[in-house]
């Protein structure tokens, strides 16, 4: 079991989905874009990952997200384990009802975002599933940055 977090500690917000290759990887683009706008760099690290990595992002995903000024060229599906993911505070899943997220502490807040996959789809449903996630990530970090100190 991991050691108790101080108020000290970073919030660890994990955004998964199985390739790690679409949502997961506009959601962690919109995440850091995001805890930078707001000064929260000392207080929310952002991991993200596919419990079966892809080998490249989405075309259709890159072409999107540069549309609004986020470059994903050089970004690069990675795998996530159970480990890492009980060692964070909130873990977002894309709405991958394969995913095998294995045994994650109870006290680790796991968000099923429930969206659909960009991979394939015309880039007007991708533009669609993007705007989604950006929303969707603003809203949770109006929980975190209004809290006054962690939430476990």
């Amino acid at each position: 079991m991991a050691t108790e977090p101080t108020v000290d500690d970073p919030i660890r917000i994990a955004f998964v989905c199985v390739q790690n290759a679409g949502r997961s990887q506009m959601a962690t683009a919109f995440a850091e874009r995001e805890r930078d706008r707001r000064g929260l760099v000392d207080r929310v690290e952002i991991l993200t990952g596919g419990t079966r990595p892809a080998d490249g992002v989405h075309e259709g995903v890159i072409a999107v997200m540069n549309e609004v000024g986020v470059d994903l060229t050089d970004r690069t599906p990675r795998e996530i384990t159970p480990d890492t993911l009980r060692s964070c505070d909130t873990v977002a899943t894309m709405g991958c009802s394969t995913l095998e997220l294995g045994d994650v502490d109870a006290a680790v807040d796991v968000r099923d975002w429930a969206l659909e996959d960009p991979d394939g789809r015309e880039l007007e449903a991708v533009r669609a599933i993007r705007d989604g996630i950006e929303d969707r990530v603003a809203a949770l970090f109006d929980e975190f940055s209004d809290a006054p100190e962690r939430s476990r």
